[in-house]
This record gives C-alpha cells, sequence and structure tokens, in this order.
C-alpha cells in the first residue's frame, strides 16, 4: 500500500498526489494508492493517518512532502513503515510559528486560525533521533524555496537520498521520479 500524505495548507488535489495517482492508475494499481484529505490540526491528521495505517493491508510505504513528511517520519518510526519524504518538514513547530494566524487551504479554500495549540501538537510528534534509516528515502530540492534542503540531508543523513540540483518546494519535476519512487515503495519490507 502506497499512502500519499500532503502537506501544509494542501490536499489529495496536490500535483504530486495527482501524479503518483496517476501514475498507479496506468499501472492497474490503484486500489494500492491512498491520499486522505487530512485536518489542519495535526492531532487530528495523525489519528487519521494512525487510522489508515491500522486497516491498510500488507507493507506500507509513505510518501510524505512537507509537513507530510514530518508526519511520515513520525509514523515511520512509531509503526515501522518506510517512508519517501520530499522535501520534509523537519521541525515545523520551529518553523510555522512565522505563519500564526488566519490561513486558507489553497486547494479547498477552508479556512482555519493556526494557533499555539498547532504547533504544541506538531512538537509531540517530533522524534529526536532517527532509527533504522533503511526504511527512509529521502528526496530533496536544492531550489526549495521554503526549507533548507541541507538540514533534510543532515536529518536523513545515512538514509537513500536523491538530491535534484535546482526545482523548488513543489518539486515541480516529480514526475521525472516516480520510477525512483515506486522503485522504493515496490522493495520488500525489511524484517
Amino acid at each position: 500500500m502506497i499512502i500519499y500524505i500532503h502537506g501544509f495548507n494542501s490536499s489529495p488535489q496536490s500535483y504530486k498526489a495527482c501524479l503518483l495517482h496517476q501514475r498507479l492508475q496506468s499501472l492497474q494499481r490503484v486500489a494500492e494508492f491512498a491520499c486522505p484529505a487530512l485536518s489542519h490540526r495535526p492531532a487530528a491528521a495523525m489519528a487519521q493517518l494512525e487510522s489508515l495505517v491500522a486497516m491498510s493491508p500488507g507493507p506500507i510505504t509513505l510518501i510524505g512532502s512537507s509537513l507530510g513528511g514530518f508526519y511520515a517520519t513520525y509514523l515511520a518510526e512509531t509503526v515501522g513503515t518506510r517512508a519517501i519524504v520530499v522535501n520534509p518538514a523537519i521541525t515545523p513547530q520551529v518553523g510555522l510559528r512565522a505563519h500564526l494566524g488566519p490561513q486558507r487551504n489553497l486547494y479547498t479554500g477552508d479556512s482555519y486560525e493556526l494557533s499555539e495549540q498547532h504547533l504544541r501538537e506538531l512538537a509531540s510528534f517530533y522524534i529526536p533521533q532517527l532509527t533504522k534509516l533503511e526504511r527512509y528515502f529521502l528526496m530533496a530540492a536544492t531550489g526549495d524555496e521554503v526549507l533548507a534542503y541541507r538540514d533534510a540531508m543532515q536529518r536523513y543523513a545515512g538514509a537513500r537520498q536523491l538530491i535534484v540540483h535546482g526545482s523548488d518546494h513543489g518539486f515541480a519535476d516529480f514526475a521525472d521520479y516516480l520510477d525512483h519512487v515506486l522503485d522504493f515503495a515496490d522493495q520488500p519490507a525489511a524484517s
């Protein structure tokens, strides 16, 4: 099973989620794909993801973009799934502080207030030290205008890494790397 985890103020209609869905559809593997519309509340989003992981049959690979990469990392550590993290947020409880206040989801238009409670919930999912780095595949773009790719390289040091020179936070050339994504997702689960 492949579960795509969208980022902050995003949705299952995001560019990367749609590309992955289309690729799996073309391979007649769409039944292996899930991409939930996550709550803006981190605790509620994590509860959604934990429930989906618990109900999913067989080996699971999470693909998380930005904040979704942060969530995927928490799940990889606590549940033992594999995770592909794309321009992942490392400490969103710190980075999102600058964005406290009114927010609007880019896809749905839903509005909410980003609060200190959101940051506290995010902090509760921070894993200080990663284990079993073979579970991870970092995909980072040097042109990411939102997050520092070097921070991700350091955080996931020892994991499989694909560093793309240029690109952007949205990883605009994600389609060029779908074979890498599926190759990692299709590897047998580590014991």
